[in-house]
């Protein structure tokens, strides 16, 4: 059984789209993001000193197809402890006690996140270019 595929039309929008990937231009908003999701993540630190709420930063990262962005954060305690991570996740204290975490780097970050599909899905259906 044959198959036939008929299309009308041009592919300039796919092209167009091709041709920005392959010049990496569609990896251009993700600056923003980034500087947006350490806004956010600084923003939402629980705060003593604000040390730690200041000490977030990001990285962009591209290996091969991939592309990822890494928040990261430089403060950490005398033994070389993150503090963002003691205050997500909790740690014990030096008499013997625990403190509880808190998700805060989660609800933080999850609109980031989303505007970031949003917007990929904005370009790759908009044909990009």
């Amino acid at each position: 059984m044959p198959l036939q595929i008929t299309t009308t039309g041009s592919f300039d929008r796919t092209e167009r789209f091709l041709s920005a990937l392959t010049k990496g231009r569609q990896y251009a908003f993700l600056d923003t993001y980034a500087r947006r999701g350490v806004a956010a993540l600084a923003a939402a630190t629980p705060e003593r000193s604000g040390v730690t709420a200041a000490s977030w930063d990001y990285e962009i990262v591209k290996s091969g197809s991939d592309v990822t962005i890494w928040w990261t954060n430089t403060h950490k305690d005398e033994f070389g402890t993150p503090i963002a991570i003691m205050l997500q996740f909790g740690h014990g204290t030096g008499t013997g006690g625990y403190v509880q975490g808190r998700d805060y780097i989660n609800p933080a970050i999850q609109p980031i996140f989303d505007e970031i599909a949003n917007d990929v899905w904005r370009e790759v259906t908009s044909g990009g270019g």
